[in-house]
């Protein structure tokens, strides 16, 4: 099976996934869904594998995570009597459960919005990003397996800003090495 590796920016493959199919989106759900529905108008994969650096206070630095809960934490219509996370008239529940799972690496709910979020609200969910919410609806309407893991680079609080710029390689690494141990590698 080859996979299409998604990750937001390049920085976070580093240059070690050569040889496999890589999709660099751009940071955040509209860049994520656009990239992803243009390369499945083009040529659907077998499987999307969403790769990448997440905040979280309750998973330490380094760990890695397999997320197969997903819901929007910046979409905030509760002034018009909406659930946070919900889309107002839309049939997709709130928290989209998809997803490939690893028994081996710890599951959690990833809170995706479009913001480096360092908020006490972080600590509401297991992960939080800028874009897996968004890759796994779209492969979940379009019936496309869907495998996310995110490399902790960050406690999601003041230092984030500072623990993620020295986390990317080890990110990449990381990874890298996840792939090849669960049968994804190149």
């Amino acid at each position: 099976m080859k996979p299409l590796l998604v990750f937001a920016m390049e920085q976070e493959a580093a240059d070690m996934f050569g040889g496999c199919d890589v999709l660099h989106t751009g940071i955040g759900k509209v860049n994520a869904s656009y990239a992803l529905m243009k390369r499945l108008a083009a040529e659907r994969p077998e499987i999307v594998i969403n790769l990448g650096t997440a905040g979280s206070r309750k998973f330490a630095g380094g760990t890695l995570v397999n997320p197969t809960r997903f819901i929007q934490r910046d979409m905030d219509v509760r002034a018009l009597g909406f659930e946070l996370g919900q889309t107002p008239f839309s049939n997709d529940p709130v928290v989209v459960e998809y997803g490939t799972r690893i028994d081996a690496l710890p599951d959690g709910l990833c809170g995706t919005g479009d913001n480096f979020d360092t908020s006490e609200e972080a600590g509401a969910y297991d992960v939080v990003d800028m874009e897996a919410f968004a890759l796994a609806l779209i492969c979940a309407r379009e019936k496309i397996p869907f495998l996310c893991l995110k490399y902790i680079s960050d406690g999601a609080d003041d230092d984030a800003h500072n623990d993620f710029n020295t986390a990317l390689l080890k990110a990449a690494k990381a990874l890298h090495t996840a792939l090849g141990e669960h049968g994804y590698g190149s």
